[in-house]
């Protein structure tokens, strides 16, 4: 179809469970479609999603809106993040909270591959989380692609947008006009990886640590959240960046990551803790992590959702983290994005710090300025 007589509208109910029939071959794993239908419809109801938090898109034909035989679909999250510009090497502006997105589930039938529908949703995609006006880069609406995408109310007034692509550089190329850049850029996608090992390594240390429950977790990410407000207050003043970006991790949106790998997984790992914290230390400087289960591809890898702490505690928590892995029979644990001073304690304990090729972090920013120049704090999983 001409691209010009398609534009991108929010999934009616009906579009929304069509999308899902559609992703079920490839991403529903050993579930069944009804289990993996029921899987989505049970997150649907979590706090990360609710409130319109959550809105799926489709590419459709402007004059039939709700068809059933949309183009392709993704989903959209609206999140809570900081922005803290840093406009001179001698002045830093006040941190504030931000409108910002989380998009995922980009997904083309293969019957409708090749024709560069995704591509085209994708570069809507921008002109409909972002804020138009004059706080926002986003020039004039390219004409060659007809009348922009019609403005959502729970949608827009995003300062900045990242996805974890698969498929390389693809979304880099889908920028928000005519030209094939100007869109995600790829992010640090480091990780450090262990086997873990069979018996504790013998550090000699009396360190006491609490495990987490899940019922923990709302406590934990409400302190987390002014520990981040603080670290990027704190951290040095570089010539580099326009703006020192992150987003927040309460109101559901870490704790999504561990409900994902329990609700509707086959052959789930069952744990009794996700995370562990030191006891006494000190109140600006606590030691946690927070970690889920990966099942896909087996076996199971614990992966570090959000870790704290300091060099002379990393060692005695990534102990504790191994120890949580020996107990539920996981082999290997994952980190993302460890900070560079504890890359090498790491290695200490057999940490292999590498470059991923799948699940690449990408931003994109909307504000002044251009994405280059932004920096992406606590790029964690």
């Amino acid at each position: 179809m001409d691209l010009t007589s398609l534009t991108l509208f929010p999934a009616t109910p009906e579009q929304v469970l069509v999308s899902r029939e559609r992703t079920w071959p490839q991403w529903g794993g050993k579930l069944t479609e009804e289990q993996y239908i029921e899987k989505a419809r049970l997150m649907d109801a979590m706090e990360h999603a609710t409130d319109s938090r959550l809105i799926t898109w489709v590419l459709a034909p402007r004059d039939d809106p709700t068809s059933l035989d949309f183009m392709c679909s993704c989903e959209t999250y609206r999140r809570r993040g900081l922005v803290q510009y840093r406009s001179s090497i001698e002045q830093n502006s006040e941190i504030q909270e931000v409108v910002c997105y989380g998009i995922a589930s980009v997904f083309t039938p293969l019957d409708k591959r090749g024709r560069g529908y995704a591509s085209h949703m994708m570069r809507l995609l921008h002109w409909v989380i972002s804020g138009r006006g004059a706080s926002c880069s986003l020039s004039e609406f390219p004409i060659e692609w007809g009348q922009p995408p019609p403005e959502v109310e729970q949608a827009g007034k995003g300062l900045f947008s990242v996805l974890y692509s698969d498929i390389g550089e693809f979304y880099q190329k889908t920028g928000p006009g005519l030209v094939e850049s100007g869109g995600w850029q790829t992010r640090d996608p480091v990780s450090t990886v262990w086997e873990v090992p069979r018996e504790p390594l013998d550090l000699q240390s009396n360190a006491g640590f609490t495990w987490l429950k899940r019922e923990d977790f709302d406590r934990l990410w409400a302190k987390d959240v002014e520990l981040i407000k603080r670290s990027i207050v704190d951290m040095p003043t570089l010539t580099g960046p326009t703006a020192i970006v992150s987003f927040l991790p309460d109101e559901g949106v870490a704790s999504f990551q561990f409900h994902r790998s329990i609700i509707g997984t086959e052959d789930p790992v069952s744990m009794d803790m996700y995370g562990v914290q030191r006891n006494h230390t000190n109140v600006g400087q606590p030691t946690y992590a927070v970690w889920s289960v990966d099942t896909h591809p087996l076996p199971p890898t614990l992966i570090v959702i959000r870790l704290h702490a300091t060099e002379e505690t990393f060692l005695d928590l990534i102990q504790k983290i191994q120890e949580a892995a020996r107990r539920h029979g996981i082999v290997r644990m994952e980190i993302w994005n460890l900070r560079e001073d504890l890359v090498d304690l790491a290695a200490r304990l057999g940490g292999r710090t590498l470059q991923r090729d799948e699940h690449l972090p990408a931003i994109k920013w909307y504000g002044e300025g251009n994405t280059a120049n932004i920096r992406w704090a606590f790029n964690e999983k």
